[in-house]
């Protein structure tokens, strides 16, 4: 039986998960309970409720931030200041940049590259790559989690285990353009200068950023594969989300 509200509070933890639109926001919460809305000082509005892990109670802060670097850097430094969490992690979907990698596998990014940097001479864009990285230690509890089946358990609709996608760690790449192109400048770019991407999206690298400048703060970013190159499905985004928030929350519970 759970615990009130005001047992919870003594044994549990603060986490906040950050997502960029409805679909990804909707199913992280499917895996709390007591949920409810709350607004912080700043207007930012927030639902919030309880995930019982392995060892503790999580109390999480879930935030829809919208598209882009720049806007997710800020309202995940919003979230931190007002919820003060012990984990941040980003949950979503990503599109896949490896040829190994298809429609709802995962992808935790070990760094997210910042690719806009650079300099245009000639007409060549000179890269000048910069990076925000993953807390150590949710990175390793990440690859240990992904070494086993165990997450797929927490597949919302998976039942009979049906749904067995693959779990990678690997780099992402992050900029404010959608990537739908294989022979595109932009795609050609990255391969050529980002070759370890495993997947493209919009947020990581300001996500990263917000997380290096709270100290204390562990964060990860983890990313359901919803699209591929040259191949735009949008019927996998909703099984991209879930299997993205399943295998957070199986990070989160071994904490």
């Amino acid at each position: 039986m759970p615990e009130s509200l005001g047992e919870q509070e003594v044994n549990t933890l603060t986490a906040v998960i950050i997502t960029a639109i409805p679909i990804e926001f909707n199913s992280v919460c499917e895996h709390l309970r007591d949920i409810k809305e709350v607004t912080s000082p700043k207007d930012g509005v927030y639902d919030v409720g309880y995930f019982d892990g392995d060892e503790k109670i999580w109390k999480v802060g879930v935030a829809e931030v919208g598209a882009g670097n720049t806007q997710c850097c800020i309202e995940t430094e919003r979230a931190i200041d007002f919820f003060k969490p012990n984990v941040v992690l980003f949950v979503g979907i990503a599109g896949g940049f490896k040829d190994d990698i298809t429609f709802g596998d995962i992808v935790v990014a070990e760094r997210a590259y910042g690719y806009e940097m650079g300099k245009i001479k000639d007409g060549t864009l000179l890269t000048r790559p910069d990076s925000g990285k993953s807390s150590y230690a949710m990175l390793q509890r990440a690859k240990a989690v992904a070494r086993k089946d165990n997450w797929k358990s927490r597949i919302i609709g998976n039942e009979d285990g049906t749904i067995n996608p693959n779990a990678i760690v690997k780099p992402i790449a992050a900029g404010e353009k959608v990537v739908a192109d294989s022979r595109s400048d932009l795609a050609i770019m990255l391969k050529k200068h980002y070759n370890d991407t495993a997947a493209i999206e919009m947020e990581g690298y300001g996500f990263y950023k917000a997380i290096e400048v709270n100290e204390g703060v562990l964060g990860l970013i983890v990313r359901g594969i919803s699209d591929m190159l040259d191949n735009k499905e949008d019927h996998f985004h909703e099984l991209a989300s879930r299997n993205a928030s399943a295998f957070a929350f199986e990070v989160l519970s071994k904490i």
